[in-house]
């Protein structure tokens, strides 16, 4: 799985968890709805890691929280 592809699959997970959804975590993260769409949908596939601890902290959760899972473990980079 591409890393992109994971972090998507963790997010999605933590949306599912935390029981919200992407206008939600826009909220909370204070990040742009625009850049968590279009990263969501696969029309970006970098993300920054000072947004992707913005998207943490709107879930409250940590970085090493978010990549404490197994799809990690196994990613590939992107090309």
């Amino acid at each position: 799985m591409k890393l992109a592809e994971a972090i998507r699959k963790r997010i999605k997970f933590y949306l599912k968890e935390k029981n919200m959804n992407v206008w939600k975590l826009c909220k909370m993260s204070g990040i742009p709805c625009s850049t968590i769409s279009t990263f969501m949908s696969g029309k970006t596939e970098l993300v920054k890691l000072d947004t992707l601890l913005h998207i943490c902290e709107g879930f409250g959760i940590t970085l090493g929280e978010f990549f404490t899972d197994s799809t990690f473990d196994t990613a590939e980079q992107d090309n």
